[in-house]
């Protein structure tokens, strides 16, 4: 037990140095870090309640994704029945499932069969279970009803917030921001902490905005205000202007290209009129399906519609070859720029509600830095006095290797990037009463044996080896509750538990390698007769 071959003194004295070494930026002021190299400017991100920032809970609208998945059902159902040729009629939604009724009796039965086909097996899984998507059964009459079975709704809706969050975290990661927290919260809510971004507002208008983009061409047939009075052509709609006080458009419900078949979106100027604008480019698909319906549409207008609204209806001119073109509709400059972000990142699959909003102010998280130093450095000093106290030099050795345990939890965070919270200052500041527990154990263990009349080395040594067990078991056990905290905790907790098990690691190091190396070196040197606790 106090024996040390080389290669392990130089790989514990590399370990605690560089331990000490990457901790050194987080001391710096960010400015003060360009003369250093790359690999030596990584700091600890600081989380929302440390820098302050934005909080949002975003709650997902379940009943689009209910409402489109019952279009789907009927768009299915229409052709199975045409394809079939079985007639029917009232085909379409009737509250949360979709009813058709069949002309002919005889045919009932037959049409049953085609529309259960429809129903597709679900996957197991935990949140939704197994089934089928689609429940089939027969009405009064010759009326079938079509119902998305609970578990197809569930699975949707899990599906629709894994997607948001992806999207969400494009959108975010376009803004310039480090470490945001995006994390899903119960059935159908996300949360969101961007550190660092104090304007809630944008964060809101980039985050909440659907961003659905397509173009479609402008029904010519009948002006809106007679669409609104009448009704409009079969296969045509009426969209509203992004403009406050524009007329309303008649557009064609049949969508010419879709923000899908985007691949880059990007904010510019117009080089004409000088105002903001968003240049864009399809992918080759709807590069020649834009091509095509140009070409054959020269001289009418079409519009480009974001989240069923018109932001604007320029003319055709000329063929447009090339895949690419420009969005215009009197921007300002972070306008044009959100919405680049937003058609760069995707459209949600469902809009999304803010049902709670927090904006911290960088005074307050400075506060809570602060109140984070002055609670580590009381604790650093209680556990110093308590051990220097208690146990003398071999308490001067665990204070060293409180430093280094400090140093490797700081350095540690820092290269994982991981965000520092206040709980993780409150687990840092834990871990220093866990850190000497271990030498506490030992040296308790030392003064024993050496009270029973043993040689200071034999004392030494005993103790080392019959505290080991304890030590590892103790620790073991810490650890495993930091497992479980950061596996079901989440923001904060998960926080805590990141710093209270990387601490507990650290603590068996410095406990059963460190500070046995600084006693086995005292030994060697002084030779002493007696232990001094």
């Amino acid at each position: 037990m106090l024996y040390f071959d080389r290669w392990k003194i130089i790989l514990i004295v590399t370990i605690a140095a560089g331990g000490l070494l990457f901790t050194l930026p987080n001391l710096f002021a960010p400015s003060q870090l360009q003369a250093l190299p790359g690999w030596m400017q990584m700091r600890m991100p600081l989380g929302l309640d440390l820098q302050g920032g934005s909080h949002l809970l975003l709650q997902m609208n379940s009943k689009e994704l209910r409402d489109d998945l019952l279009e789907s059902i009927a768009g299915d159902a229409r052709q199975a029945l045409r394809e079939a040729r079985i007639g029917y009629s009232g085909l379409g939604r009737a509250g949360d499932e979709v009813r058709v009724t069949i002309r002919k009796p005889e045919d009932v039965e037959t049409a049953l069969t085609k529309l259960r086909d429809l129903a597709r097996p679900l996957s197991s899984t935990i949140l939704g279970g197994s089934g089928r998507d689609l429940e089939v059964e027969r009405g009064e009459g010759n009326v079938i009803r079509l119902r998305p079975s609970p578990a197809a709704l569930t699975q949707r809706v899990s599906a629709a917030l894994g997607s948001s969050i992806e999207t969400i975290r494009r959108r975010i990661d376009a803004l310039g921001t480090t470490e945001p927290t995006i994390q899903r919260q119960g059935e159908d809510r996300i949360l969101l902490q961007v550190p660092g971004f104090d304007d809630p507002a944008r964060l809101k208008t980039i985050v909440g905005q659907t961003a659905k983009l397509t173009f479609h061409l402008v029904d010519q047939t009948m002006s809106a205000s007679e669409a609104i009075s009448s009704r409009p052509p079969p296969g045509s709609a009426v969209y509203e202007s992004t403009e406050a006080g524009a007329p309303p458009y008649l557009l064609q419900k049949r969508t010419i290209v879709s923000g899908e078949d985007l691949v880059d979106a990007q904010p510019t100027f117009d080089r004409r009129t000088n105002e903001p604008v968003v240049s864009f480019r399809f992918d080759s698909s709807g590069a020649q399906r834009f091509a095509r319906v140009t070409k054959e549409n020269v001289g009418r207008p079409f519009a480009i519609v974001l989240d069923d609204k018109v932001i604007s209806a320029p003319v055709i001119r000329e063929p447009i070859l090339g895949g690419s073109g420009q969005i215009s509709g009197n921007f300002s400059v972070q306008e044009a720029n959100n919405l680049a972000i937003l058609l760069r990142s995707g459209a949600l699959p469902a809009s999304l509600q803010v049902i709670e909003e927090r904006s911290v102010g960088a005074s307050l998280g400075a506060d809570s830095i602060e109140a984070g130093k002055v609670a580590g450095v009381i604790a650093f000093v209680a556990v110093v006095a308590f051990m220097i106290g208690g146990y003398g030099l071999f308490g001067i050795f665990a204070v060293v290797a409180l430093i280094v345990n400090v140093g490797l939890i700081i350095a540690t965070l820092s290269l994982l990037q991981a965000t520092l919270t206040l709980p993780g200052i409150a687990g840092i500041a834990l871990t220093m009463g866990v850190a000497v527990d271990s030498n506490v154990l030992i040296f308790e263990r030392i003064r024993e044996e050496s009270r029973s009349g043993k040689s200071t080395i034999l004392a030494i040594e005993a103790g080392f080896s019959r505290a080991y067990s304890t030590i590892i078991d103790a620790n073991l056990t810490g650890l495993l509750g930091g497992i479980i905290l950061f596996w079901l905790g989440v923001g904060p907790v998960r926080g805590f538990a990141v710093t209270l098990c990387i601490g507990i690691l650290a603590s068996m190091f410095t406990a059963i390698t460190l500070t046995r190396l600084l006693i086995v070196e005292w030994l060697r040197i002084t030779r002493p007769q007696t232990v001094p606790i």
